[in-house]
């Protein structure tokens, strides 16, 4: 297949990319010594992330960060539960930056954020763990990936089903061939999210709006929550939240490489609450032998996720209003597979049950896996090109969709759209803002 060759390719430029030495001398840790981490961002994410790297007996969490400064003392107060020292609030990471002592940089920043922080990290020889998407256009996470080589630095990103060992069964499964040739895949992030309430209002106090607005576009009215639904800071709340089934789809099928093409339909047809990411999007991406389909909508109350209450607790859940589930179709059988711990399901030819595995969600391993590189300089699971890899889905979706819903044909090699000239301007952003685009003149 020629598409197996394109995998087996990729897989070899990972593997050797694992070779890779530490270009930028650093601290090196023992295995006893306690790997000094600092978060940035520390909203619902990022301070379920702080606490997760806190509780653990081999990590110190010194620095706890926000432009808005109003989020600091509640998770510092959290932390200090779970170390010996308190960590320091501070308002602009880059303090942080310039510790030495500070071995890990978490980036639980909006999306804008997400490669402007990690390169800045990696150009202060810090690891880096970021959060999803891992760029906010395709130009970006390039350049994250050619910084993290030039100074040696381990990535994850925060794609953390990848470490679920429930996933990883489904992998060989896949791999065994028992569901045959697989010829297509369809991913689903199907939800109600509702009308921002957020209004316009000026910005409060406590917010260093520049530094908030980073390299991006300033935006005169403070935006609170409304930066998810809005293309200058964000990849789009469909985006924020698919990238994990999405990620999931590479993984079952070979960590495959770029579509030859994508096309798309959706648009915003309900949520017309001034925000410029679509509220419906529909894509199909287009390999040798093989198709991968995404439908997501931010409208539909009957498709669920599953609650928090009952994940990790090994039930199936009701696959078709299931709103974030992968499913697998092969020439001998079919799989559905579920993101937040709810395991998965094969069934034969005749449409028959035929296993059942349930799960558990992999943010413990994810992180586990994240620190072992760390000591190790090994290549986590959710590297730079992996993170950069399944973002891309996200974003030639959006190009496509932005475009008046057309198909694209789409060069893996130069990673650009052969004779689109408007589809290429979406690859990047169209200019950075002052004093905030150092980092992209690498």
């Amino acid at each position: 297949m020629k598409t197996m060759t394109r995998r087996n390719f990729v897989k070899q430029s990972l593997a050797a990319a694992t070779l890779l030495p530490a270009l930028v001398p650093g601290k090196v840790l023992g295995a006893n010594d306690r790997i000094v981490v600092a978060i940035m961002g520390v909203g619902g994410r990022g301070s379920f992330l702080a606490e997760a790297f806190a509780k653990r007996p081999d990590v110190e969490l010194a620095y706890v960060c926000d432009a808005d400064r109003r989020r600091l003392p509640r998770i510092a107060k959290v932390i200090e539960t779970l170390q010996p020292r308190p960590p320091k609030q501070i308002q602009d990471f880059r303090r942080f930056l310039e510790d030495k002592a500070v071995d890990v940089v978490i980036n639980a920043t909006p999306d804008h954020w997400h490669v402007p922080g990690a390169i800045m990290a990696c150009q202060a020889g810090k690891d880096v763990y970021v959060e999803k998407p891992m760029c906010h256009n395709v130009w970006e996470g390039r350049k994250l990936i050619e910084a993290a080589r030039r100074h040696g630095r381990v990535i994850q990103v925060g794609m953390q089903s990848r470490s679920a060992p429930y996933m990883q069964k489904a992998v060989e499964v896949v791999k065994s061939g028992r569901l045959g040739q697989l010829v297509l895949a369809r991913v689903f992030n199907m939800m109600q999210h509702g009308m921002s309430k957020d209004t316009e209002q000026p910005v409060p106090p406590e917010v260093d709006y520049d530094l908030w607005c980073g390299p991006a576009a300033k935006s005169p009215h403070y935006l609170g929550y409304r930066w998810l639904n809005l293309y200058e800071y964000s990849c789009g709340p469909i985006p924020g939240d698919a990238i994990h089934q999405l990620d999931l789809a590479r993984m079952l099928t070979g960590d495959l490489p770029a579509p030859k093409s994508v096309s798309a339909s959706g648009g915003l047809f309900v949520l017309k609450d001034g925000r410029d990411t679509p509220d419906t999007q529909l894509a199909t991406f287009e390999y040798d032998d093989f198709t991968l389909q995404f439908e997501a909508a931010l409208w539909t109350p009957y498709m669920k996720k599953t609650p928090m209450s009952q994940r990790d607790k090994g039930l199936i859940p009701n696959w078709p209003f299931n709103a974030t589930r992968l499913e697998l179709l092969g020439t001998k059988g079919f799989m559905y597979v579920g993101r937040h711990g709810e395991g998965w399901q094969v069934f034969d030819g005749n449409g028959d049950l035929a296993e059942t595995m349930p799960g558990h969600q992999g943010d413990k391993e994810h992180i586990e896996n994240f620190l072992q590189c760390v000591r190790s300089r090994q290549q986590p699971v959710a590297n730079a090109e992996q993170g950069h890899a399944s973002a891309l889905l996200c974003h030639l979706a959006n190009i496509a969709c932005r475009l008046g819903n057309r198909r694209l044909v789409f060069d893996a090699a130069t990673e650009s759209f052969p004779g689109e000239p408007d589809a290429n301007k979406l690859l990047k952003r169209a200019s950075y803002r002052e004093p905030w685009a150092a980092w992209s003149r690498l």
